[in-house]
């Protein structure tokens, strides 16, 4: 299986880099994973740059935006979904917005919108709890002891 988080900024926080990268080495042990930073600019470069993002993943593309607004979803919820994307081979492109959140145009186009919660969270910290539930959600598909 192949995913992306595309964000919205960038994580200069070396601590938080750090963690992001421990959870992107886990999920990479089941999936190819790769992140892609947009820049932070005006709302119809960041709706071509996530539009670029899907096209580089070709037509199995499926936009998962992350909003306030999404379902929330628990792990094993989630984790069905995942199995759900793994089974039609599909590419989930998991969209996090910034400061002023994802262009209407972005919404738009999801496939599903997806809830961290109904706390706003800053982009950095919800692509770390992104990156979590993604590796749990692997971990509840393969039945191994992780998701206690």
């Amino acid at each position: 299986m192949k995913l992306v988080v595309a964000a919205v900024g960038r994580v200069k926080e070396p601590e938080l880099r750090a963690l992001l990268d421990e959870y992107y080495g886990r999920v990479r042990r089941y999936a190819e994973l790769t992140e892609v930073e947009l820049k932070d600019d005006r709302e119809d470069r960041v709706v071509a740059q996530f539009e670029r993002c899907l096209a580089a993943q070709g037509e199995r593309a499926e936009l998962v935006t992350l909003e306030i607004e999404g379902k929330a979803l628990s792990s094993e919820a989630f984790a069905a979904k995942v199995d759900d994307a793994m089974r039609r081979a599909v590419v989930p492109v998991f969209a996090i917005g910034g400061a002023e959140g994802l262009p209407p145009a972005v919404r738009a186009r999801a496939r599903w919108r997806l809830s961290l919660g109904a706390m706003t969270l800053p982009h950095r910290l919800a692509r770390l709890i992104l990156a979590e539930q993604v590796y749990r959600a692997f971990s509840i598909i393969r039945g191994e002891p992780y998701n206690k």
